[in-house]
């Protein structure tokens, strides 16, 4: 068909005349409503953004000196993170003097390792940067899988064998005597 008759077409109908593909011999054309076609296209874009997972990294600090506890704290705290999807950066800071004694930083990010082993892999290994020592971790899906699946196993377990048979109180408050 002519490029004038499609027009002509297009025209009595009250759509558009578009170019689909120009490189083709001969370019094929559509007639159809642009602004439909282009309002469509944006939707099935934002559809498609909205299903994908933003990977964000997420930092835990640490001393040379932290102590048992709070090494234990922010550990689980990288385990969350990774465990939602996001990578997580390790940086074990050094002030003062500290920064002679790297063989400490370099324990605590071993120590790291060992907790996080089960969910993610090493990215970036303890490098020096500036008075900092970072690792970076990455999320391990495969890992994580299994990790959730041994979860619920356990879940279900506890509940087969401590079953909760609590009668429930349907939103009311105990009495005195029930205290």
């Amino acid at each position: 068909m002519t490029v004038a008759d499609a027009l002509q077409r297009a025209e009595a109908s009250t759509l558009d005349l578009v170019e689909i593909a120009p490189t083709a011999d001969p370019p094929v054309c559509r007639i159809m409503d642009f602004g439909k076609f282009k309002y469509e296209k944006s939707k099935k874009a934002k559809e498609a953004k909205k299903k994908q997972h933003v990977m964000h990294l997420k930092e835990i600090k640490l001393h040379p000196k932290t102590d048992e506890h709070d090494f234990q704290f922010k550990s689980e705290h990288a385990r969350k993170f990774l465990l939602k999807g996001d990578r997580v950066k390790a940086t074990v800071v050094f002030r003062g003097r500290e920064i002679t004694h790297l063989d400490f930083g370099r324990e605590i990010l071993k120590r790291l390792d060992e907790q996080l082993l089960d969910l993610a892999m090493v990215e970036t290994e303890g490098k020096m940067e500036g008075r900092n020592m970072i690792s970076i971790y990455v999320p391990d899906k495969i890992k994580i899988k299994e990790y959730n699946k041994k979860l619920d196993f356990g879940r279900k377990k506890d509940e087969q064998q401590n079953p909760t048979d609590q009668p429930s109180t349907d939103g009311e408050e105990p009495e005195e005597d029930e205290l």
